[in-house]
Formats: structure tokens, C-alpha cells, sequence
């Protein structure tokens, strides 16, 4: 049992050219761009920069943001270079299948289904409640979900679901023209956020700056699960604020940057994907970053961080109606609600393509990884994805687990980032169109800092990882390992070889028999 076998670079180039597998090359700069401000700009950046503000970093929650934003731009140089060298479908999964070996491949793809699936999920359910709100403040009382035999039933979460699900089975491109409209709206909505925001600054909201740190208000062993891994290791005692509050708050609002990664999961899809997908990541990315950034300041500005803190559930809203503007209100319930809408339709391809890669390798059943040979797409594997997340994004509490997004992304950006040393020492003669530069120093770099950022995510989000980690590397043994097409070809030269190895027995007894 050979766990650290690897995948060559050129099998799964050829392997993205399976008949009846492979996917279209139909996207461009702009596309990618736009994917990733669309997967990027959700409702994190009217809700996640406000929770960080009131909670861990007060009104340096910018840097934070800032933070976060270096921690991303490190990893997205790694998965820039690993997808110029390897551009097929998988992402990080296959990079890792390329360098490190099967096991490890096989962890960093169910972590990134985990990433996929449960991000769907959580704002699939956020989609269904902010769509309630809008047509609230339209006058219309319609509830967010609707009781079954005693069960919630959040039905917007299954109507979003299914539109992109039907959409993403008609065309990649057809998907991200839908999904370009809505991205250019929601910029808009932000950029019109920022400007009102700005008009209502005051400069004393700015200090402290970095608020002293203080002891939480809890105690016992629930307070023990909420605070930082990285606190309950060193045996701090819970607290907020201060320099591990600002880092803290990063842990938190890389949520907000969640996506880019997953940009790079269609570089199967991609028309000249060695010039394209660096421009189109990095392009999205410094967007992003500006406008979360001015958010942020706009949002502390205008209120203290106290009395966001205050609030039981602080988002832009909240501050908006401390100054006394409450039509904002609406813009920002219009900005939320389709600012969520394109997030779910690039998670969702994302989600199939991460199956589909795994699928093709045998890891997964290889039943998923057929695709409609008139529009090149997985089909059924989309449906399959889709109705897992309608289902649980519907009927289940699935929001407790919003943290562990993080963590499931941020394991696999420490995982690439240290797998480009590792490609760059095995194939020497690559040349990828795109190189992290500073040679060794910044792969590093993005490894620790992606590290210590989920040292910053709570303990018990790291014991619902664990079991996620247990569940499964049960299902790679009981059947990846076992199924795993790489195993079967490692099988068979060593068939050969044995096979080879007993005819020379036999030639050498049949001589001796004539001598």
C-alpha cells in the first residue's frame, strides 16, 4: 500500500481529455475577474467586517482585513503558479496529488469539499432569510421559512439552489454571463455603501485604534470551546481586543476572501489558462481588497466599535441606523441579497468540479465524472451537488458550522503553498507561466501565516474538523485507496514486473532441465 504515491503532471493533463470527461475551455480574463469579486464581494461585507470590528478588533479591523488580504494574495501566488503548470480541473487537490501523494491529495479534496459544501450551504440559508428582509421592507410579511411535521423548511434556500444548479448544467459561459450581471450590481450597491458611509465619519470613532485587550465575559467549558485555538494552547485566558484580536479578527473575515481559491478550480475551463488565470485572480483579488478595505473604514468611521459590540448581530445596518439612516436599510438588504446570489453559483461549480477531479481518479465513484457531450458539463454530478446543498442548506441548522469554511480553506492554502517547493524540486524543467517570486521565502511565508491563522479559529471549530478528518480518511480506506485508478495502474506494473520476473524463473529452470 503505497500512500505516497503521486500523480505525474502529464497523466492528469491527459486525463482531463478523457472522452465523455472532459470540460470546455469557454472562460477569459474578464470572466475570471468577475468570478472572483462575485465568489469574494457576499454578505461578508455587510455583516463579517462588523462582527470583527465589534468583537476582536475595533476599529483596526481594517487591518485585519489588510491581513487577511496579504494571507490570501500569498496563497493565490502558489495556486497561480500550480494551476499555469497543471490546468485541469481540482484545484488544490490536484496540485497536492502531483506533489505529495495520494493520501495527503485525497485530505486536501474532501477539506475543500468541506469548504464548497458547507459555504454553499450556509449562504444558500443567509440568501432565503435576506430575501424575507427585502420583501419585508417592500411591506410584504413573507417568513423565511415555513414549518413541515415540526421541521423548518427554509425555502429560498432551495429556490436560489436549484436556478444555478439548472443554470450551471446549460453552460459554464451561460453562468458566468448571469453571474457577471449581478457582480457589476452588487459593486455598484458597494460603492454606493462606501460614499453615503464616508459622508457620516467621525475621527474620534477611529480611537483607540487597537482598543486595549480585555477578558471575555464568559466562563466554563463553553467559553474554553469558543475562544482561540491558539489562546487554549498557550493557556491564555479568553479575551478580545488587542494585537490577537486583530488577528482574530483576520482569522474571521477571511471568510470574506473565501473563493479565490476556488477560482482556480476552473482552469480546466479557461481559454489560455497560463496568461489568463494569474491576470483574472490577481485582478479580483485587489478589488476585493480596496473595497473591503474602504468598507471597513467607512463602517468604523461612523460609529464606534462599542456600540457595535452592543448589538446582538452587528452588521453595515446596524451603523447605518446608529447615524439615524435607515433607508440605507434597503440598499444594503438589495446589496446582501445579491451579493450572496453569485456567491452560491461559483461555489456550487467549485463544489462539482473539486467531486469531478477526485471522481476521474477513482477516488470518488467514477459514475460522477461523466459529462454531457453537448455542453460539457458534468450533469448529474451538478444535480447531485446541488440537491445535497438544497437539502441542508433547508432543512438543518447548517450556519453553526460557518467557521468551518475557514478551516477547511485554509488547510488547503497551507498545503499548496508548501507543494510548490516541492514541484519546483521534483520537475525542475516546468516553466510555468507564472512564478511565485523571492524563490523559497514567500511559499513559506503563506505556509505559516495560513497556519497561525487557523491557530486564531475556535477550539471546537477544530474538533468538528477532527471528526470531519476521521469520517474521511474511513471512506478513502474502506474505498478511495481501493478504487483509486493510480492503484490500479501501480497494480498493474507490478504485475508485469513479476510476471516478467517469473517467465526468467521459468527460461532459467527450462535450461537447466536441458543441461
Amino acid at each position: 500500500m503505497n500512500l505516497l504515491r503521486t500523480k505525474s503532471i502529464e497523466q492528469s493533463i491527459a486525463d482531463a481529455d478523457e472522452p465523455g470527461r472532459k470540460l470546455k475551455r469557454s472562460l477569459s480574463t474578464w470572466d475570471l475577474m468577475i468570478m472572483g469579486v462575485a465568489v469574494a464581494v457576499g454578505a461578508g461585507i455587510f455583516s463579517v467586517g462588523a462582527k470583527a470590528a465589534a468583537n476582536f478588533s475595533g476599529p483596526a479591523v481594517t487591518l485585519s482585513f489588510a491581513i487577511a488580504a496579504v494571507t490570501c494574495a500569498l496563497a493565490i501566488m502558489c495556486y497561480a503558479e500550480f494551476a499555469t503548470a497543471i490546468p485541469v480541473a481540482g484545484s488544490a487537490y490536484v496540485f497536492t496529488y502531483a506533489t505529495m501523494g495520494e493520501l495527503l491529495a485525497w485530505i486536501i479534496g474532501w477539506n475543500l469539499i468541506l469548504e464548497l459544501f458547507t459555504a454553499a450551504a450556509v449562504i444558500a440559508k443567509y440568501w432565503g432569510i435576506y430575501l424575507s428582509k427585502v420583501f419585508a421592507l417592500m411591506g410584504a410579511d413573507i417568513p423565511p421559512a415555513i414549518s413541515l411535521g415540526g421541521i423548518d423548511l427554509y425555502w429560498g434556500a432551495f429556490l436560489i439552489v436549484a436556478v444555478f444548479t439548472v443554470l450551471l448544467v446549460l453552460g459554464t459561459k451561460l453562468s458566468a454571463r448571469v453571474g457577471n450581471i449581478f457582480t457589476l450590481i452588487k459593486i455598484g450597491v458597494v460603492l454606493f455603501v462606501i460614499v453615503v458611509g464616508f459622508t457620516y465619519v467621525k475621527i474620534e470613532n477611529y480611537a483607540p485604534f487597537i482598543p486595549a485587550a480585555q477578558p471575555t465575559g464568559g466562563a466554563g467549558g463553553a467559553d474554553v470551546l469558543k475562544q482561540s485555538f491558539f489562546g487554549f494552547l498557550t493557556g491564555a485566558a479568553p479575551a478580545q481586543y488587542g494585537t490577537l484580536g486583530i488577528f482574530a479578527g483576520a482569522a474571521l473575515v477571511f471568510f470574506a476572501f473565501i473563493g479565490f481559491d476556488v477560482v482556480a478550480t476552473s482552469a480546466e475551463e479557461v481559454k489560455n489558462p497560463q496568461k489568463t488565470l494569474p491576470r483574472g485572480i490577481f485582478g479580483g483579488l485587489a478589488l476585493v481588497t480596496l473595497l473591503y478595505i474602504l468598507v471597513s473604514l467607512a463602517l468604523t468611521g461612523m460609529v464606534s466599535y462599542t456600540q457595535l459590540a452592543e448589538a446582538e448581530n452587528p452588521t453595515l445596518t446596524t451603523a447605518f441606523e446608529a447615524v439615524g439612516d435607515t433607508s440605507a436599510a434597503k440598499i444594503i438588504a438589495f446589496g446582501s441579497l445579491v451579493g450572496l446570489t453569485t456567491v452560491i453559483m461559483v461555489l456550487l461549480m467549485g463544489l462539482s468540479r473539486v467531486v469531478l477531479a477526485m471522481s476521474r481518479d477513482g477516488l470518488l465513484p467514477r459514475a460522477l465524472s461523466k459529462t454531457s457531450q453537448k455542453r460539457s458539463t458534468p450533469v448529474r454530478l451538478q444535480i447531485i451537488c446541488g440537491a445535497a446543498v438544497a437539502l441542508v442548506a433547508g432543512l438543518t441548522n447548517v450556519d453553526l458550522l460557518e467557521e468551518m469554511i475557514n478551516i477547511g480553506t485554509l488547510s488547503a492554502f497551507v498545503v499548496v503553498s508548501l507543494g510548490i517547493l516541492v514541484l519546483r524540486k521534483k520537475r525542475p524543467d516546468l516553466k510555468p507561466a507564472f512564478r511565485v517570486p523571492f524563490g523559497k521565502v514567500l511559499p513559506v511565508v503563506s505556509a505559516v501565516l495560513c497556519f497561525y491563522l487557523m491557530t486564531n479559529l475556535a477550539v471546537e471549530t477544530w474538533i468538528f474538523f477532527a471528526v470531519w478528518l476521521v469520517i474521511g480518511m474511513a471512506i478513502y480506506f474502506s474505498y478511495g485507496q481501493r478504487h483509486s485508478r493510480l492503484n490500479e495502474r501501480f497494480g498493474d506494473a507490478s504485475a508485469a514486473v513479476n510476471g516478467r520476473a517469473a517467465d526468467k524463473v521459468r527460461d532459467g529452470e527450462d535450461e537447466l532441465t536441458r543441461a
